[in-house]
């Protein structure tokens, strides 16, 4: 059988490594070592005369051009090598090579052993190098048990300011040096308390909730925060769930809300759809503040928030749209489809709520010029307030 071309072998901080017989073998055997410089100075003790080491280090595409010609390459990942670890790294980037994975216990499983914790329904999301639009669905979910990776830019402090930013009622346990001998340490605190708090580095956290939001299906409008205290300037209730349904967002990656006033169409879009990306745009300076509030206010975060005139804004700055709703068009509706048209992604869709018969009209002949069609009308009237015709293309 010939040599892997990688054996990756998962290890903990500890001083003293546990390792199989099979890993000992192939440490003893190996020539040519790889791993962060924390790995190199747990294993360095182990490792045979005359080896050769390979830095993991940044631009990766350096250490890449050096596993090229080797093989039977050993590489030290921490925990799991598979679990958002350096083993999928190289299967993208050499996905012909043989790899043996050897794992260890990723540091969220030893945090929920430190706890007594059973896991099998715990939602684990990565924040290292990531956004935190990884974390956000599980918290508008308002799933019970969350484990979170971390870095050192989205610390605990860091998710404890955003909990409690967005209004999500969650307890906190920390670990931080797991496996470490003599330096590791599990803390369990409320958000207000790890806001101010310095946490030792490599840590993680486990998320357990305390209380849902239990917000209503749809956001009545009683309870937005409105442009000037003025309550019509906002999409009603049934409207706004009426839009959302014609936007067809299943399987959509991003959304544009063109004149999102208050942002509740936004808002609402988050809460039913909490992965899709959201762009929102206002040429109302006032929107930032009011968006601000109220995404807040309903628990939505991550809602990219953009004042300015929509005409002349940089759109190719944003992640192209799939789904677009045009809340409000300044008797501009011609030149705004032209720009939307431009950016939207194959496939996709344009949704538009009228007030008259005059921007009906004007609607059907602009989406007509683009070579498209209205798929479907719904006419609503609630209370007391003008009939609202809302339009899809296709």
């Amino acid at each position: 059988m010939s040599e892997p071309k990688f054996h990756i072998i998962g290890i903990s901080d500890c001083g003293t490594p546990c390792l199989t017989p099979e890993t000992e073998r192939v440490i003893r055997c190996g020539k040519v070592f790889s791993g962060g410089r924390r790995h190199r100075g747990i294993m360095e003790h182990l490792l045979p005369e005359g080896y050769e080491w390979i830095d993991v280090t940044v631009p990766l595409a350096d250490v890449f051009r050096r596993y090229d010609d080797r093989s039977g390459i050993v590489v030290f990942a921490s925990g799991d090598p598979l679990f958002y670890g350096y083993a999928a790294t190289l299967q993208r980037e050499f996905p012909d090579a043989e790899i043996r994975v050897y794992p260890s216990f990723n540091s969220l499983q030893m945090l929920a052993h430190r706890m007594l914790l059973p896991y099998q329904d715990m939602v684990n999301v990565s924040l290292t190098g990531r956004p935190w639009s990884n974390l956000d669905p599980a918290l508008i979910e308002d799933r019970p048990l969350i484990g979170v990776l971390t870095d050192r830019t989205k610390t605990p402090a860091m998710i404890a300011r955003r909990l409690m930013e967005y209004n999500f009622d969650y307890e906190m346990t920390v670990g931080e040096n797991l496996g470490n001998d003599g330096n590791e340490r599990v803390r369990t605190m409320t958000p207000a308390e790890a806001a101010g708090m310095e946490f030792d580095v490599p840590n993680c956290v486990v998320l357990r909730l305390r209380k849902p939001r239990n917000l209503p299906f749809g956001l009545p409008e009683s309870e937005f925060c409105h442009l000037d205290g003025r309550e019509k300037m906002i999409t009603k209730m049934p409207v706004r769930l009426l839009t959302v349904a014609m936007l067809s967002l299943e399987g959509r990656k991003s959304f544009w809300d063109v004149g999102f006033c208050t942002g509740s169409v936004s808002i609402e879009v988050r809460r039913h759809y909490p992965s899709i990306a959201i762009t929102s745009f206002e040429i109302r300076p006032e929107g930032e503040e009011l968006m601000k509030i109220n995404s807040r206010r309903f628990s939505a975060p991550s809602i990219t928030a953009v004042t300015g005139d929509f005409l002349t804004l940089p759109l190719e700055e944003y992640p192209a749209p799939d789904a677009v709703f045009i809340g409000g068009h300044g008797g501009k509706l011609g030149e705004m489809l032209d720009r939307i048209y431009k950016y939207l992604r194959p496939g996709g869709t344009v949704v538009f709520n009228s007030v008259s018969a005059e921007s009906c009209a004007a609607f059907r002949r602009e989406v007509e010029k683009h070579g498209r069609r209205i798929a479907s009308t719904h006419t609503m009237t609630i209370d007391n307030h003008n009939p609202i015709t809302i339009m899809k293309t296709l």
